[in-house]
């Protein structure tokens, strides 16, 4: 049997910006499947904003990733014949989408500067604004913490400087908690801690 992550322990305070960092096959994306509640750790226990998710039934652990958690990807996921402001909204469609939701969409694309650029589909948007659109996108739902898995992966080191300072800025705004999963020392250095695995084991932070 394989295991991905041995021993690990840490917490992170709410409200900081979080780097998570390691080699390939370090356990990186397992320990931020678990935390996103996307897998089950096998022992132990995983509290996310004070819910032992570890304890939770399947379509609980839906409510958490649903209300409490916004998710930004490397490849940034967006729905190619869906505008900017519709790729936002995405996260709301279960529960359908009412006027107050696209108003809401629209302060948040401002605050990434996108406003202008929300009726614009992706193929007309630079990798940059995908980026952005996918960093609003997480931020819809109002969750207690996004989980960022190399968000800066697709981009040149000036725009990834300014995706890591828009998660910055958002962070001290609204006070949302962000774990970034990164290889990048740039990103390292813009976060409030980091964090290293090393062969499924914590080894600096």
């Amino acid at each position: 049997m394989v295991t991905a992550l041995d021993n690990v322990s840490f917490g992170i305070e709410k409200g900081r910006v979080v780097a998570i960092a390691g080699p390939s096959g370090s356990g990186k994306s397992s320990l931020l499947n678990i935390l996103g509640c996307m897998d089950s750790a096998t022992s132990g226990r995983a509290i996310v904003d004070g819910v032992d998710i570890t304890e939770l039934s399947e379509n609980e652990l839906s409510d958490i990733r649903k209300n409490k958690i916004g998710f930004i990807f490397q490849d940034f996921l967006l729905i190619p014949t869906l505008s900017a402001l519709e790729n936002v909204l995405l996260p709301l469609i279960p529960d359908g989408i009412k006027k107050a939701d696209r108003e809401r969409a629209m302060n948040i694309l401002e605050q990434v500067g996108l406003t202008e650029r929300a009726s614009h589909k992706p193929k007309e948007l630079s990798q940059g604004e995908k980026q952005r659109v996918a960093i609003a996108r997480a931020l819809i739902n109002n969750p207690s913490i996004i989980f960022a898995d190399e968000p800066t992966g697709n981009l040149d080191t000036k725009i990834g400087n300014e995706i890591i300072q828009i998660l910055r800025d958002l962070s001290e705004k609204t006070g949302v908690t962000v774990v970034i999963v990164s290889h990048d020392p740039m990103v390292w250095e813009k976060t409030d801690r980091l964090l290293k695995l090393q062969d499924g084991r914590i080894t600096d932070s």
